[in-house]
């Protein structure tokens, strides 16, 4: 009888130290209401890195390469181990499939990637220029969704570019600047390339942040 109380015992240890330790953590829930955030995480097995490289760039269509820097509230200090996600158009203005896409690429499309900063903060994506949906007035565009360390994914705006043609004054005013300001003007590098340059501040006119 001693025997199977010290065992009991041993057992009720060893289960004990197995327990973690302290508190979970917790994820903070900031930016509001993001239909279809999750998509950021949908990059499965790939190893992200501050420079991605989206399944188009060699397609025809005006290069486009998208950099910046994401920096933390303070707008000064590098932010690293950040996710960002993009996706856009292709050429004729729609988000194209293969008909195979599970998940959110069945709406997002395949045209689409992702980044991790390091400790610099700086990110890169190549890729084309974006075109604006056929038959209305909304300008080209690139969706943007960020997540940082320990804080769910939330939406900042949209990349757009300032010589567009269906950029109104309404629409510039209607801008939130979530993350800071994404309307861009774009300059060719020496390879005749189009840069867009952008640096984001996390938590900018976030809500809830």
């Amino acid at each position: 009888m001693q025997k199977l109380i010290t065992l009991i015992g041993l057992l009720v240890g060893i289960i004990a130290c197995a327990q973690p330790s302290g508190n979970p953590k917790t994820i903070r829930s900031v930016g509001g209401r993001c239909e279809g955030c999750e998509a950021l995480l949908e990059y499965g097995s790939k190893t992200l890195t501050p420079v991605d490289t989206l399944p188009d760039y060699n397609h025809p269509g005006p290069k486009l390469i998208v950099q910046g820097t994401i920096y933390k509230r303070d707008g000064k200090t590098p932010a690293p181990n950040v996710i960002l996600y993009l996706y856009h158009t292709d050429q004729s203005g729609i988000y194209p499939t293969h008909e195979n896409e599970t998940g959110w690429a069945k709406r997002h499309g395949y045209l689409r990637g992702w980044i991790k900063t390091d400790a610099s903060g700086r990110y890169t994506f190549y890729t084309l220029k974006p075109a604006a949906y056929p038959n209305n007035k909304i300008p080209a565009h690139l969706h943007a969704t960020i997540k940082e360390p320990d804080t769910n994914a939330y939406w900042i705006d949209e990349y757009l570019f300032d010589d567009d043609p269906y950029l109104t004054r309404e629409e510039r005013e209607r801008q939130e600047k979530r993350g800071g300001k994404g309307i861009l003007s774009l300059q060719k590098n020496t390879d005749g390339i189009w840069v867009a340059e952008r640096d984001i501040i996390l938590g900018m006119n976030i809500p809830g942040y």
